[in-house]
This record gives structure tokens, sequence and C-alpha cells, in this order.
């Protein structure tokens, strides 16, 4: 087997010519483009570059690595995905299998585990980074269903797009006066919206109303 070719994907800098210097040094593999983003990605593959291995982080500004997953399944459909990110959030990591992803690996794994993931995927496989697959069996031990949470869509709570803006903003700390000013409404409307929030997500205040939503899938 040749190198593999790798483009890589990640909007900072420092982290990126890390993960290249890694890389490059193995035998292995190759790192064939560099991109900050996913529309930055889309423009490299459009001008015919052909990685076999697209490493991309999560939070990216104009398109993040889920949406841009879902473009290379549609696409690009024998070009490999690996998530390489901070976000040790269990929803992504099924939502992302779920459309096709290849590995989810945290960027605090060692160098070995991530040659060895990166390998094991190059070859066919399919890999989960071991401190995610230790918090998965935790859940399972539980008796958490975390499946059934991922899967829970919007109409299941009968949320309004207003309500869901009014949520987005409550989880990003904003009072409920900070909120009315920056949609025009009024404090008392967005009090109504905070009120039926807690009735239809069935919770006792806003702290467990945004720890459900992000559970639930809602929030992401």
């Amino acid at each position: 087997m040749g190198k593999v070719k790798i483009l890589l994907v990640e909007d900072h800098m420092v982290v990126r010519n890390g993960i290249k210097l890694l890389l490059e040094s193995q035998d292995d593999f190759v790192v064939v483009g560099e991109a900050s983003d996913g529309n930055e990605a889309l423009q490299l593959l459009a001008n015919e570059l052909l990685p076999d291995m697209i490493l991309t982080d999560i939070s990216m500004d104009h398109m993040d690595g889920m949406e841009l997953l879902r473009v290379i399944r549609a696409r690009y459909p024998s070009i490999k995905v690996v998530i390489l990110s901070m976000l040790n959030q269990i929803h992504y990591v099924i939502e992302g299998f779920e459309l096709g992803l290849s590995g989810y690996l945290l960027k605090n794994v060692d160098y070995n585990e991530l040659l060895f993931g990166l390998k094991h995927v190059a070859s066919g496989g399919q890999y989960i980074s071991a401190e995610i697959s230790m918090t998965l069996l935790d859940q399972v031990i539980s008796g958490e269903n975390y499946t059934d949470l991922a899967n829970s869509t919007l109409p299941e709570f009968d949320i309004s797009e207003r309500e869901l803006e009014v949520l987005k903003l409550i989880a990003d700390g904003f009072t409920n006066v900070e909120i009315a000013d920056k949609i025009f409404l009024s404090k008392r409307t967005i009090e109504g919206h905070r009120q039926s929030l807690i009735e239809k997500l069935n919770v006792k205040n806003t702290a467990e109303l945004v720890k459900v939503a992000f559970k639930s899938g809602i929030l992401k």
C-alpha cells in the first residue's frame, strides 16, 4: 500500500502544523492539502485534490466538521473522514458514525494512539478514542440510553423556531432582558417562552433546561 494521502482541516494553524509534522514523520502518511474550515476543504476537492482521508476538527467557522462530513459522504463517498476534536460529547460521536464517519479521536490522545487509529481507518476499519469508548461503556453500564436521546427530534418536544432561538440565547448565558433586546421582543414575552420551554422539556429550572436541551440533541 502506498502512502495514505491526508487532507487536514483545522482552524488553529499551530495545531495543524503539529499534526502535519507528526504525520509526515511517518512512512505511511503524506499531507496533500490543508484547510482552515469545511468550505476551504471543499474548494480543494473541487480543484481535483483527491485524498484518501480527511482529518477534521468539529468546531470551525463557516462550515464545521459535521457539516463537512455530510457533504463528503454525499459527494465523495470514497474519502474516509476522521474527526479529531476536543469535544468529548457522545451525541457528536453517535451522529458522526450514523453519517458514515470512519474515526473519532480526541485531541488529547497520545501520538501512538492517533497514528494507530489513522492506520486502522486507512486499512478499512473504524476507530474511536479509548477515552470515548470508556465513556460509552460507562453509560451502557449505568443504563443511560444515549441512542434514544441522540435520535430525539424537535417535533417530539413541539418547540417552535422562536422558542429554539430563545433557547440558544439562554444556553449562551443571556438574561431575559438581554434576549428581549437582541430579538426585539418584550421581557415578558421572553419570560413566557422560557417558562414554556421549561414545561415542554419537563424540567425544574433554567440550568436543567440547558442540560436536557444539549443531552437530547436539541442544542448542539
